[in-house]
């Protein structure tokens, strides 16, 4: 993408009204714009983020043998009348009337919706287990939103429901599910800390929620330094085992780790004074484990093996997608703008043209732009240096290419790492064979 053609309105000023560094930064970098309180339009550097982070919580849900569905967010009113949480659930939710008199709702959740599915469908225990997950917008009527996209009212989630024959089989697509879990948290490139939560109003009696570490994050966390050397990606689990399931579970929970207060002083000093961590965090994902709740109040029965009818165990998952976007500049920034882990950025580098209008400055940028131009954005500006450096930072790609008459004479390209300000001189082949691995590896 080219920049003096882009729609990237970044912004030199902090606005006013903009509380926290997530918000602050997605708004001068041109992420996001307001459109209403706690709504906000996605810009077109904004949504590539979204759907790079969608698309790692797609891969790791996949990996685990869900499936993807999408559910409306219009949902009936009488499907929540059915679970007795119409009225329960609060102000919150987004309660309307068609032209027909019918009640809906615009969905916060959808426990019910995919029971209501199952139902329909699912009519033997031989089709179980079965996991079904969609990536949709959700709306919750909060009345304060604040934080940008980090306590707003329409919000983009990953929602995933797990049915099974019975506790152990449940059990174990819950643990299944912590393993994804955390396995895209790494490759989101953050450090998400799981521990034990309340199940609130979703209910149940298991579950986890899972903080990402941010020095603004609105928690205090307590938790055991093993954490920080755990390699999910690689680790050892046969995710068809429940035995292997149950050892990594048993494992990953019985590291320390709680929320606000050490709430279990005696378990907090058992834990080595040097691995003892003490920070801040932010919720991005809640898990939960609650049986029938939902398959036994909506009256989803189906067929057991004799022949019997029985009510499924459930579980339910979320991610915040939209949250993700502002936790994980929370996590990683600095005072000249956004650090964004590879993977989640926008654009894998930028290329910046010091002297625009060069011949040969504007030749070797062209060439390089060519080798994968949906991973680069290329400033072509005719704006000074410096200017192009800050919005370079602002917008915290990765990798900066930089181009100017001294180095192309030479047949040089600088190159500036976004994460820790190192600066190196290449070859043009070597940074063509850079840029070219970054088409390739969007490809794969």
């Amino acid at each position: 993408m080219r920049l003096s053609r882009s729609f990237l309105p970044t912004l030199k000023e902090t606005p006013a009204d903009a509380q926290i560094v997530s918000h602050r930064l997605m708004l001068r970098a041109g992420l996001v714009r307001q459109t209403a309180s706690g709504i906000y339009a996605w810009l077109p550097a904004g949504l590539r983020v979204l759907r790079n982070i969608s698309q790692i919580v797609r891969e790791e849900q996949d990996s685990v043998g869900a499936q993807e569905v999408l559910m409306p967010t219009l949902q009936p009113a009488e499907l929540w009348k059915r679970s007795g949480r119409y009225d329960a659930y609060g102000p919150e939710m987004l309660r309307i009337r068609d032209r027909h008199e019918r009640d809906l709702l615009y969905g916060p959740t959808n426990e019910e919706m995919i029971t209501d599915l199952f139902g329909q469908a699912v009519k033997s225990y031989r089709e179980l287990p079965q996991t079904l997950y969609h990536i949709q917008w959700k709306f919750r009527d909060e009345v304060r939103p604040r934080f940008g996209v980090m306590r707003g009212r329409e919000f983009l989630m990953k929602d995933a429901y797990s049915f099974d024959v019975d506790h152990a089989g449940a059990v174990a697509s819950y643990q299944r599910m912590m393993l994804a879990y955390l396995r895209t948290f790494q490759r989101l490139g953050v450090k998400a800390i799981p521990m034990v939560a309340d199940t609130g109003p979703i209910g149940g009696e298991l579950s986890h929620e899972f903080i990402i570490l941010a020095p603004t994050g609105e928690s205090g966390v307590f938790y055991d330094g093993a954490l920080d050397e755990q390699d999910w990606l690689h680790e050892p689990v046969d995710t068809d085992d429940h035995a292997s399931l149950d050892t990594f579970f048993r494992r990953t929970t019985s590291f320390y780790a709680a929320t606000d207060e050490k709430h279990d002083q005696a378990a907090w000093s058992d834990i080595a004074p040097d691995r003892q961590r003490e920070g801040r965090g932010i919720e991005v994902g809640h898990i939960f484990h609650f049986g029938t709740k939902y398959t036994e109040a909506m009256g989803v029965s189906i067929n057991g093996a004799d022949g019997q009818s029985f009510f499924p165990e459930m579980g339910s998952y979320g991610i915040g997608v939209s949250r993700l976007v502002g936790a994980i500049i929370e996590a990683s920034h600095d005072d000249a703008g956004i650090i964004w882990p590879e993977g989640v950025a926008p654009f894998d580098a930028v290329i910046l043209n010091l002297k625009s209008g060069d011949l040969a400055c504007d030749a070797l940028c062209e060439r390089l732009y060519r080798e994968a131009p949906g991973r680069l954005l290329y400033d072509d500006r005719s704006d000074r240096a410096g200017a192009k450096f800050a919005d370079a930072d602002l917008m915290g790609h990765p990798w900066q290419f930089v181009v100017g008459p001294r180095g192309t004479a030479g047949g040089r390209v600088e190159l500036k790492r976004r994460a820790t300000g190192e600066r190196s001189e290449m070859s043009v082949d070597d940074a063509l064979a850079m840029i070219a691995a970054f088409g390739t590896k969007a490809a794969s």
